[in-house]
């Protein structure tokens, strides 16, 4: 195995006034030497006596790789040891043969040669194929460090192309050069910006219309009847909490009133229908989209099965594939320990509700008036910044569980991991992120009683109230701090993390630029340590991608969920935050060129996988459209106050018996919605002190209002509120089937693949078959 040792001439390259201050520069002086091309680099440390087994493994690995015509270089700098790794062309060959014949890959004539992207997938399957005599595989020698590193190294020239047309932020308002960066990055990567691309295009429709409910609410911000009647109302209300908490008067949360009617119109009824059937028409689209690549690439017939296979055979012909296995046993502790899993963070959730609660007590009997006044608010502000908190500790403890329990399975290959570890690690973010969103839109201010009859937490703190006009403003509230914290401080580290990182190693990097300046000599009788010289520009180059971010399997999973959580948000609780889609649309044009900077300058290359779509992503983002569905329904029929505007509209306002003509029908609407507690009722003395019925003007009531239907007698449901109860399940149910019919319609009536591209597929397999036929007669 050759060994070079650095031995730098600084001062003579100084003199010669060729150092070089940007690593990226090329110079226009041609090279002396024409170096090869490294499929893959291995990173160790160099071994003193005391860690004589690892580089005993270390050895015996390297061996391993020879002896299947590897070709091996080894540099050492200091105090690593640098292993450059080269495929022999037979092996290529092999892959191409293979490949030709199989039954499920396409081949077209002009794949003659086998790009880098594709050598170094097959290197690496190899690399993680070839374990020592202890059996133990690359990964395993990683993880007890007897190698630092691996990566493929980046192509300075492509790598260039792709920063200058893509992965710049002057580029942010321009198309994504896909086919590029599938041939840099390969289909996999390329499909996520493609998909990513697709999402962020699809977005400016429902940004549009949400910005115009948005000013549809804001248009009768002034004028409608409910806003006016919160706000010029003399309605004292019932205390919010016990001891210090006292009435309060309804007209001081106008502010709150019209904040809710900008989320709360009849326009976020349309507006959710619309993002449910959104959704479907985008997964359609996308799949005709996908559909265009997928053929031009030549992958629409691409088996990930038959693949693993021929990488098998390709690193060893006498393989044994390893075989499909089940067992109940470990299927049934997998699923007691998600279930398990999902009841904790359902308990977090609990926990938070306990927080609020406590939180609205504390400030309430605080000493500052202002937060004292607005204590809900800011107990649920509170909550969903601790809610934040929270998703950021569980996002890790969700990692280390969902690959614990992947072991537990022992899934058969490692494709097989991925797509079980991405379940389960988006069902456990989705619970993590949207547990206390349904408490929100569902259960707040539904099961907390009344006065007399409260429902406390362990017989002490009251549970939350909603606001007399509605709960839906709490929801908004909860979206939209987690998701404006989520998408802002996640790409403010995202970003700012590998930019520190490759600052701070910019010094010894451009020491090393001026050791390597020798390569690029017009003449080659100039450089004095011509072979030795560009070790060093292989090394440069090497180091310069050993100190770049590491990369792994699951860093474009990473992407993908951040991605599809954002997806959750923004079509699940739509009707609450029509603005969602806006954000989203500004998040993803900034995330785009935010992916590609990282992954082009600040990353290592990542290892070019071949697939033909995005894989199990496709089903969780059709599972997320049906919930989307179910979710809308029952935010407009049970969250929001639309269904008891329209029956009080109907049945009980003043245009009730059609002879109103000079009166709004919506007039009224908020004291009929209040009811009334006494306290001349025993349960009221009980539940309320007289020091608490002293309004702020020093005034003693003998009466309160409080949200619900209840008789002013013996505080029974009043028919009004059963009839509620029922047009809301009435809603429920006819929103779903229609839009679900919607979406069976928009699903039938969007192909799933343009004719253009069925009819390509057709013709390219004819043209194979006809080309066997003339090799069979030849």
């Amino acid at each position: 195995m050759p060994v070079h040792r650095r031995q730098p001439s600084i001062e003579l390259l100084e003199l010669m006034g060729v150092v070089r201050e940007n690593g990226n520069d090329q110079t226009s002086l041609p090279p002396v030497h024409t170096p090869l091309s490294y499929d893959y680099v291995l990173v160790a440390k160099t071994m003193d006596n005391q860690e004589r087994e690892a580089f005993k493994k270390q050895t015996e690995y390297i061996e391993e790789l020879k002896k299947k015509n590897m070709k091996v270089t080894k540099i050492i700098d200091d105090d690593l040891v640098f292993y450059g790794i080269q495929a022999p062309k037979e092996i290529f060959e092999k892959y191409r043969y293979l490949l030709k014949v199989s039954d499920a890959c396409n081949w077209s004539s002009d794949q003659n040669i086998v790009p880098l992207s594709t050598r170094i997938r097959i290197v690496h399957f190899i690399l993680n194929h070839s374990p020592i005599r202890t059996g133990e595989s690359l990964r395993d020698l990683l993880k007890t460090k007897v190698f630092e590193a691996r990566f493929c190294l980046h192509e300075k020239k492509k790598q260039r192309e792709l920063k200058e047309s893509w992965a710049r932020w002057t580029a942010c308002l321009q198309g994504q050069p896909i086919t590029a960066v599938r041939n840099y990055f390969g289909e996999k990567v390329a499909l996520y910006y493609l998909w990513l691309g697709w999402y962020t295009y699809l977005l400016i429709p429902p940004a549009l219309i949400g910005v115009i409910v948005f000013l549809y609410g804001l248009a009768f911000f002034n004028s409608s009847p409910l806003i006016k009647e919160v706000c010029e109302a003399d309605t004292v209300m019932c205390p919010l909490c016990d001891k210090r908490c006292k009435v309060w008067q309804l007209s001081d949360t106008c502010t709150y009133a019209k904040v809710s009617l900008l989320f709360d119109n009849n326009g976020t009824v349309l507006f959710a229908m619309f993002m449910a059937v959104w959704a479907t028409l985008f997964l359609e689209f996308w799949k005709r989209h996908r559909a265009s690549y997928v053929c031009e690439w030549k992958v629409s017939d691409w088996c990930e099965e038959e693949e693993e296979l021929i990488l098998e055979i390709v690193n060893n012909a006498k393989c044994e594939p390893k075989k499909y296995k089940h067992s109940y046993l470990r299927s049934t502790l997998v699923l007691i320990c998600v279930t398990a899993m999902i009841l904790v963070i359902i308990g977090l959730t609990h926990a938070l509700v306990v927080f609020r609660v406590i939180a609205a007590v504390l400030l309430a009997e605080g000493s500052w008036e202002f937060l004292s006044n607005h204590s809900n608010s800011g107990a649920m502000m509170l909550g969903a910044v601790l809610h934040y908190l929270i998703i950021t500790v569980m996002t890790r403890i969700n990692r280390i569980v969902a690959m614990k329990l992947c072991e537990i399975e022992k899934t058969r290959s490692f494709a097989a991991t991925e797509k079980s570890f991405t379940v389960k690690m988006f069902t456990f973010q989705f619970f993590t992120y949207f547990s206390s969103l349904f408490y929100v839109a569902f259960f707040l201010g539904r099961i907390n009683g009344h006065p007399g009859g409260y429902v406390r937490i362990a017989g002490k703190w009251r549970l939350e109230e909603c606001h007399p006009s509605g709960c839906l403003t709490d929801l908004f509230i909860q979206m939209a701090i987690i998701m404006v914290l989520k998408q802002t401080i996640s790409n403010v580290f995202e970003f700012a993390g590998p930019w520190l990182c490759r600052w701070l190693k910019r010094k010894r990097t451009q020491k090393l630029q001026r050791k390597c300046a020798h390569c690029y000599l017009k003449d080659e009788s100039e450089a004095k340590h011509g072979a030795e010289l560009c070790d060093n520009c292989k090394l440069r180059d090497w180091l310069s991608n050993y100190r770049l971010n590491d990369v792994d399997s699951f860093s474009l999973f990473n992407e993908f969920l951040e991605m599809v959580i954002q997806f959750s948000f923004t079509t699940i609780f739509v009707a609450a935050f029509p603005l969602a889609p806006l954000l989203a649309l500004i998040n993803n044009v900034i995330e785009i060129r935010l992916d590609a900077i990282k992954m082009v300058t600040l990353e290592r290359r990542l290892v070019p996988k071949k697939t033909n779509d995005i894989g199990v992503w496709i089903d969780v983002l059709e599972a997320i459209g049906v919930l989307a569905v179910i979710a809308n329904g029952l935010v407009i029929g049970v969250s929001s106050d639309f269904i008891p505007r329209l029956v009080y509209e109907y049945r009980y306002g003043p245009c009730a018996n059609g002879n109103a003509t000079d009166v709004d029908c919506m007039a009224g609407y908020i004291n009929n919605s209040l009811s009334i507690a006494r306290m001349g009722d025993q349960s009221i003395l009980k539940e309320f002190s007289p020091n608490q019925m002293v309004t702020a003007s020093g005034l003693n009531v003998s009466q309160c209002s409080y949200k619900d239907y209840r008789s002013n007698e013996d505080y029974s449901l009043t028919p009004q509120f059963w009839l509620i109860l029922a047009v809301r399940f009435a809603f429920v149910i006819l929103f779903e089937h229609v839009v679900v019919i919607c979406k069976f319609i928009a699903a039938w009536f969007v192909p799933s693949a343009p004719m253009q591209v069925k009819n390509d597929r057709l013709f390219d397999k004819l043209n194979r078959l006809k080309e066997e036929l003339n090799s069979f007669e030849a």
